[in-house]
């Protein structure tokens, strides 16, 4: 794929995105088979969070006690007791100073995708450093993994309009996806004009595969995991994903941070109330919720969900009832 050598300043607009070919069987749900969702797992410590900065600065990361390790080792164990794979999307930092930790991703079948070197937030940084980050890490994570790494997914949801030259950034370093939007309002992220399926770029070919949300009340809201499926009832994501498989015939993306499985984590000092609230309520009850959105739902990695590799149909017991064919509608 030839990307010019220019970077285009231009905001990225409706006109340059395409709805991809939602018509391929193998992206169907098959008569009494389950549509199939994708799976993804952040790969970072509890102390690279955003939100916790305050109390954890970037120049102090070399001391606070590591748990990324365990945390994720705990999340294949239970994949693995659900027959699930899923896509991980690993810091550099994070492969730097637990290489097997990738190489035990990767053994079990998952998927093994970047998230950057050092969570460092897209806008925050130059086109010419955004590439240089990309290499790194994929360099790194594909020399760990023994694979190609093809997929992305931006620190903090950080592919913005101030970011046009992005996506040209990620397509000359090899990456084929990302998946680095959340289409919604928020006070952190949030790109709640892009449409909700997945679509790809007209200016670079670029598949972007945003997190799941869904449209109700005249207002779009997020069934894609993270905070939101920790901190509210575990009904609200179920129904959510289901009206999304059923009613928009679209599969949902889903994520999730090992440190969210992890209730035995540091509590930081001095933070505020709403960066507390959102961190560190209900981790004790995410393992649990987790167990059951894997029963209810089919579940696979994002690069085979998306056929940028083939798999086969998923069956699955008390899932939802099979959704219609897919439409690109947002």
């Amino acid at each position: 794929m030839d990307v010019s050598p220019a970077r285009s300043n231009r905001m990225l607009e409706a006109a340059d995105w395409q709805a991809p070919d939602w018509q391929a069987p193998d992206w169907q749900a098959p008569a009494g088979a389950a549509m199939v969702n994708a799976l993804s797992v952040d790969v970072e410590d509890y102390y690279h969070v955003w939100a916790l900065s305050g109390a954890y600065p970037r120049d102090s990361w070399h001391l606070p006690e590591r748990r990324v390790d365990a945390s994720t080792r705990r999340l294949l164990a239970l994949f693995e007791r659900a027959g699930v794979k899923a896509t991980f999307f690993v810091l550099g930092v994070v492969a730097e100073e637990f290489p097997d930790l990738v190489r035990e991703i990767a053994r079990g079948g998952h998927e093994v995708a970047s998230h950057g070197y050092g969570h460092q937030k897209v806008f925050e940084l130059t086109p010419e450093a955004f590439t240089e980050d990309l290499r790194r890490t994929k360099d790194l994570l594909e020399e760990l993994a023994g694979r190609a790494v093809i997929g992305y997914r931006a620190p903090s949801f950080s592919i913005c309009e101030r970011t046009p030259w992005a996506y040209e950034c990620l397509v000359e370093t090899g990456h084929h996806y990302s998946s680095s939007l959340h289409p919604i309002a928020h006070d952190h992220y949030g790109a709640p004009d892009h449409p909700r399926h997945p679509v790809r770029c007209q200016q670079t070919g670029l598949l972007e595969i945003p997190v799941a949300v869904v449209e109700r009340f005249g207002k779009r809201l997020s069934c894609g995991g993270g905070g939101f499926f920790r901190l509210l009832p575990y009904a609200w994501s179920r129904m959510n994903i289901a009206r999304l498989n059923r009613l928009d015939g679209l599969p949902a993306t889903f994520y999730l941070h090992p440190w969210e499985v992890d209730p035995g984590q540091p509590v930081a000092e001095r933070l505020p109330a709403r960066a507390r609230l959102r961190h560190y309520s209900r981790l004790s009850a995410m393992e649990g919720k987790l167990e059951r959105l894997l029963r209810d739902f089919a579940w696979d990695r994002i690069d085979r969900r998306y056929g940028l590799v083939h798999t086969p149909a998923v069956q699955v017991d008390n899932a939802p009832a099979a959704a219609p064919r897919l439409a690109a509608t947002a």
